[in-house]
């Protein structure tokens, strides 16, 4: 299992070790950031040395320089005193009715293909015919709520031994939630990195390759159904500029079809 550094960022020193961390995780110089801020250097290093306390207009603005995750926002305006400026709605809130039947209608009108909408932890929120069409027979502690997609995908019981491309498929999805992890500190994320990879890798399925190879233009993950292969091509797609902790770290992933014959089979499987 790869071993991760630890990245969390500190948090009791106030907001100027906050702000300066995240500076350096994204390589960008205290000049660099001023210029980007309309600000000088030297009050960009007062700020991360505690010598200038920022504005809260001022600390929204390097958080948005730095690309900082809107939850790790809220940290940074707490870190300096101030209250948390985007609310965390629960998905299940009136408030966000529209929001959730229109991803649930997007996913649908998908279909046959999979698709299904997941949060910052991969909890499957929502799915359609095609994602449960995959799902088909799998044991029933899986599919216990709340569903985890990583989970789902790489537990030895789950769709691992399917997965024909298994190695490939499994390097990709840790090295995705790797990326995530140095984006959030996460300790529920990080918990599930390091249970799905100590999962022992399925022998059935593991590193087989198609009889006959078909160049593809992006890793497909290549899965067995009803002794068929599937081949889909990931998409993941989230929300520009969210103002809510909740709808930031929403994900709606599809699964693309790579070749023809997945396309006729699947038409022909969910009209």
């Amino acid at each position: 299992m790869t071993a991760l550094v630890s990245d969390t960022v500190p948090t009791a020193q106030g907001v100027g070790p906050l702000l300066r961390a995240w500076r350096e995780r994204r390589r960008v110089s205290q000049l660099e950031l001023a210029l980007r801020a309309d600000s000088s250097a030297r009050h960009i290093s007062f700020i991360e040395t505690g010598r200038s306390r920022p504005s809260e207009e001022m600390v929204l603005r390097l958080a948005e320089h730095l690309d900082v995750p809107v939850r790790e926002r809220n940290a940074l305006l707490l870190a300096a005193g101030y209250a948390p400026h985007y609310p965390e709605t629960p998905l299940d809130d009136p408030a966000l009715d529209a929001l959730r039947e229109g991803m649930e209608r997007l996913i649908r009108g998908y279909e046959p293909y999979p698709a299904l909408v997941v949060d910052a932890t991969y909890r499957v929120l929502a799915a359609n015919r095609g994602i449960l069409m995959l799902l088909d027979g799998l044991p029933e502690h899986l599919l216990q709520p709340p569903v985890n997609a990583m989970r789902l995908t790489l537990h030895p019981e789950g769709l691992a031994p399917r997965i024909r491309n298994l190695r490939e498929w499994r390097g990709h999805l840790l090295e995705q939630m790797r990326r995530q992890i140095a984006l959030h500190r996460s300790e529920p994320l990080r918990a599930l990195y390091e249970e799905v990879a100590a999962y022992p890798v399925p022998e059935s399925g593991a590193g087989e390759e198609p009889a006959e190879p078909v160049p593809y233009f992006a890793l497909p993950m290549q899965i067995e159904h009803e002794g068929r292969t599937l081949s889909f091509i990931s998409s993941i797609s989230t929300f520009n500029t969210p103002m809510d902790v909740t709808v930031a770290e929403l994900a709606i992933e599809t699964l693309l079809p790579a070749d023809p014959a997945t396309v006729k089979y699947l038409h022909t499987l969910l009209p």
